[in-house]
């Protein structure tokens, strides 16, 4: 259009036909109205070209805001409770470049005052360790130098000013573990436009947290580099983020959680615990660490039942097979379900919490986001790892033994799944820890020589196959329309001993029983 506008503006910009050549002079020779309709026409091609030129102009930059707003005002309906705008993949080859002001920089939610204490909804009790993760620069603050020094391992850094993002990649992540992160974050930005803070941060894809606690400990240490990374332990620092997985996991044909949620409660649903196997199960690769090998000798045979019931996961014949004995919503048939780490913390504990089943947990030495809110006899039954088979053959024959107290835990487990861990929780976890990161950063955020803006556009229009479909499926539709939950403060020093405490105390309890187990049977 705009190409075809200004072949129509060059020249003259009006054709006269011969007609007017021939009538015109006769006209003022006879009569001097012909002066007055002489200067009509030439007013009247000086207007035309300039609409003409207006017209087009403005059309050519004012299409792509027409059609957001088409967008928006299509579905911003009465009664309709979220504006939704879809991606925009018709720039042709330009797929790879966002589409100017295509997305609200700002959006006003449905109440644009912010809610009181009263009415807003309180986010879960496992936020709180947001506080806990970001305390080691409590009092220094976040410099950037700190944020360099820890590039040393990290796969990307991520800027994001006025909320845009920009990316600059140091080393591609294992499969799509960055790829699906960085698009968790995008969609962050479209659930809260406008409301991510200017921020700078290094993102570390890799399983085991490298910030050593004792390396930045005593009265001459410096203080760690702020590194971003799945999942931490006692004696790291790193800070802990939500894992690729809730957006989709291609390789392995897990989807988007929040479709998945809703699977697994489906699948959930299909069969009373008291009408599902007895026995304890698991499923997957035990090729990635030497425990998960050393669980492969619970499983029953013929000389000893531990009450297990192991299955070793092949994904390469699982992929060539289609998938079709990896459905994690039809894996709810037994009472009891293990989880156990690989070579670091795993992403499944959240599919196997979700079961109703009991879940019972090997001692983890590392944890995510959000396994800190979980209680053991609560939540989970815990398994000692230096003794798993008789510790799961306890478990099994003590659930079976005292039911409805069996039920309790692993209906608390699903319920803490299917409640406090939504993508509105997670979206909402980000959110805030972003937003508590940033408030620590001492320096303004500036955009790498080396990175590349970045939205979802440019990720899922050119994308293929099942990480398209993925990614695709994972779009946040439009900002929403809520406000994120309201951040609880800080442990106060006693809350937190007594947390740890209690959780200690009950694994007490678990191996006392246990003990006694073992010793009426050797009676």
């Amino acid at each position: 259009m705009r190409e075809q506008g200004q072949s129509m503006l060059n020249g003259s910009g009006v054709h006269r036909p011969s007609w007017e050549k021939i009538w015109l002079p006769k006209v003022l020779a006879k009569n001097t109205i012909g002066i007055f309709l002489l200067i009509l026409l030439c007013i009247g091609a000086f207007f035309s070209t300039r609409v003409l030129d207006s017209s087009v102009i403005s059309l050519s930059i004012n299409s792509l805001k027409k059609s957001t707003f088409s967008a928006i005002t299509s579905h911003n309906q009465p009664g309709n409770k979220q504006v939704e705008i879809p991606l925009n993949c018709s720039l042709g080859d330009a797929t790879l470049t966002c589409p100017a002001n295509y997305y609200p920089s700002r959006y006003s939610a449905r109440n644009p005052d912010p809610p009181s204490a009263a009415t807003q909804p309180t986010c879960p009790d496992y936020f709180r360790w947001i506080h806990e993760d970001l305390s080691p620069w409590k009092e220094t603050g976040i410099t950037e130098a700190m944020v360099n020094m820890a590039n040393r391992t990290a796969n990307f850094r991520l800027v994001i000013l006025n909320g845009t993002a920009f990316v600059e990649t140091y080393e591609k992540a294992f499969q799509t573990r960055d790829t699906f992160t960085l698009w968790g974050i995008l969609q962050l930005l479209r659930r809260y436009p406008g409301q991510v803070p200017d921020l700078d941060l290094m993102f570390d894809c890799v399983d085991w947290p490298v910030i050593n606690k004792d390396s930045h400990s005593g009265p001459n240490a410096t203080a760690p580099p702020p590194l971003f990374r799945y999942c931490a332990n006692d004696t790291t620092l790193d800070i802990v983020f939500p894992d690729w997985s809730f957006w989709g996991w291609p390789e392995i044909n897990i989807k988007p959680w929040e479709a998945l949620s809703k699977d697994l409660k489906e699948g959930n649903e299909r069969s009373r615990w008291v009408d599902r196997e007895p026995y304890a199960y698991w499923k997957g690769n035990p090729q990635v660490a030497e425990k998960r090998m050393d669980l492969l000798k619970c499983n029953v045979s013929d000389q000893q039942d531990w009450n297990a019931r192991i299955y070793a996961q092949d994904w390469g014949r699982e992929q060539q097979q289609g998938y079709k004995k990896s459905d994690l919503a039809s894996q709810c048939i037994h009472r009891y379900k293990i989880y156990i780490e690989g070579s670091a913390w795993s992403v499944s504990e959240k599919y196997i919490l979700a079961c109703d089943s009991v879940t019972l947990l090997v001692t983890p030495k590392y944890y995510d986001f959000f396994t800190r809110g979980l209680t053991p006899l609560q939540h989970y039954w815990p398994i000692r790892e230096d003794n798993k088979c008789r510790a799961i053959k306890h478990a099994v024959d003590w659930g079976n033994s005292k039911i409805e107290k069996a039920q309790a835990i692993g209906k608390a487990a699903s319920n803490f799944v299917q409640d406090e861990l939504k993508m509105d929780f997670v979206y909402d976890y980000m959110f805030h820890l972003l937003r508590e990161y940033a408030k620590l950063l001492k320096y303004k955020p500036s955009v790498p020589p080396k990175a590349i803006e970045l939205c979802s556009e440019s990720m899922a229009c050119p994308a293929q196959g099942q990480e398209k479909k993925f990614m695709m499926d994972s779009t946040v539709r439009g900002p929403s329309s809520e406000t994120p939950c309201g951040m609880p403060p800080p442990y106060d020093p006693a809350t937190l001993h007594s947390i740890i405490d209690r959780k200690r105390n009950s694994i007490k309890q678990v191996e006392t029983w246990e003990r006694h187990y073992w010793d009426q049977r050797n009676l």
